[in-house]
């Protein structure tokens, strides 16, 4: 090794350390300023449940992320790598019960399954290619030897319809990454899935909930169930390939911290909203970011291939929503819900609003709840209607244990880039908890009436 390549990786060690050390100071500055607000929670101890119910719990990971209607990926340990396989194939995602998209993705998901690692890990990937056309796999922000970046032509020639390729890396960095396909069109299709670094030690404030999100956007013609890559449209927006209410709500136990890693692989950026609560912007697609640059919010812009890690203490029980802030992404595509009949936007009556959002229930199968109340007159008004006859109540054709509890036609209003962080006391989190293990039992009971019966 030459003498400049020596000081340089010397000035690198020197550099961490010193990051090292000042985060260290700043989350002992930090935890001493949440203690005001954390007075009212009385400690507890840690108990079974409140580890999250995922299919796969990766091998020395204190705290596995939890991926909503997303699995996480299996492995198997080859003389200490870590083996995971990954197929591109067609994948039929129902994104609402009303609506089902045909997309790309990996091993029968859109967006992928999760792959969860810890830094130090020798991972292998064997991808095969079950598509009708040639495609690699980048992974998005991790520092890997050139020969596996997955770039067509330039790093690697292009994995052929049934072709394999085998990627190979040791993983140095930690935080929220992302693997996805290097093919514009592709990406538009739905490949992608997150890649999530855990560090070797849990970070400081440690979390007791740690979620991820991928946030899609989808332009799909009417009558259609395949998106329109070219297309500039975006009708359809979905949260870890769903769109609400059929998002499955975050459990968090009042009183814990949580973590949320979003990641945006779309045409648009997404300011990412949550009520009830402040949060700290903690990460990047680039890792963790100093303490020093954490600053309160409750608002965070995710732009296109970018990620961000968010924080919080749960200290205000209620049910949360979380959703991108973008009118138009807060709603459902409106313009097939009959297949080839078109909601009104314009010049609806009362009657007709209502007769089709009765013969869309009728044919999806859900009992639809009346509308907000209208004034007597309301067709008089300029500019009615606007909001008026879009809500979809469908709480049973959307029933889950993690929708457990709550209040009747609480779907109507639920559309779009939209989900819950349901903050529950103790004894409801274990109760539903409870029943994510009991699927037989898991059913709530039925909710009918009119708002507020």
């Amino acid at each position: 090794m030459n003498q400049g390549r020596r000081r340089f990786i010397h000035g690198l060690a020197s550099l961490g350390a010193g990051l090292f050390a000042a985060q260290a100071a700043g989350s002992a500055q930090h935890e001493q300023h949440m203690q005001h607000e954390k007075k009212s929670v009385a400690p507890r101890k840690p108990v079974a449940s409140d580890k999250p119910a995922v299919t796969f719990e990766p091998e020395g990971i204190l705290k596995p992320v939890f991926t909503p209607d997303v699995t996480s990926l299996p492995y198997k340990v080859d003389n200490g790598v870590k083996v995971f396989k990954l197929v591109a194939e067609p994948v039929k995602r129902q994104i609402v019960p009303f609506k089902t998209m045909d997309v790309w993705g990996y091993n029968g998901s859109c967006p992928g399954p999760a792959i969860q690692v810890n830094r130090g890990d020798r991972v292998r990937v064997v991808f095969d290619n079950h598509l009708p056309e040639s495609t690699t796999i980048h992974w998005h922000g991790l520092e890997v030897p050139i020969e596996m970046d997955g770039v067509p032509y330039i790093s690697q020639p292009p994995v052929p319809p049934g072709g394999r390729f085998v990627y190979e890396f040791t993983l140095n960095q930690e935080g929220t990454y992302f693997y996805h396909s290097h093919g514009a069109m592709q990406e538009m299709m739905g490949m992608i899935g997150m890649f999530i670094i855990h560090p070797k030690k849990p970070y400081v404030p440690r979390v007791d909930h740690d979620f991820g999100i991928i946030l899609q956007g989808w332009a799909i013609l009417p009558n259609n169930n395949v998106p329109n890559t070219a297309g500039m449209e975006f009708n359809w927006l979905t949260f870890n390939g769903v769109s609400s209410p059929a998002t499955t709500p975050m459990l968090v136990r009042h009183g814990s911290r949580v973590r949320i890693r979003i990641v945006n692989m779309g045409m648009d950026h997404h300011p990412i909203h949550l009520h009830g609560q402040q949060f700290y912007i903690t990460g990047t697609e680039g890792g963790r970011a100093p303490e020093s640059t954490w600053y309160p919010t409750n608002t965070v812009l995710v732009g296109v291939a970018q990620a961000r890690d968010v924080e919080f203490d749960a200290i205000y029980p209620g049910d949360w929503m979380l959703h991108c802030h973008l009118p138009h992404h807060m709603m459902n595509s409106m313009s097939d819900l009959l297949q080839d009949r078109m909601i009104m936007t314009a010049a609806t009556s009362e009657e007709r609003a209502l007769s089709q959002m009765q013969t869309m229930a009728e044919t999806v199968g859900f009992e639809h709840v009346h509308h907000a109340p209208i004034a007597p007159k309301a067709n008089e008004v300029s500019g009615f209607p606007q909001d008026a006859f879009m809500e979809m109540g469908m709480d049973e054709l959307v029933a889950k244990p993690e929708t457990y509890g709550l209040p009747p036609n609480w779907s109507a209003g639920m559309m779009g880039m939209m989900t819950l962080v349901r903050v529950l006391p103790p004894e409801k989190y274990d109760k539903v908890m409870a029943m994510k293990q009991r699927p037989s039992e898991k059913k709530p009971s039925r909710n009918h009436g009119h708002p507020g019966e």
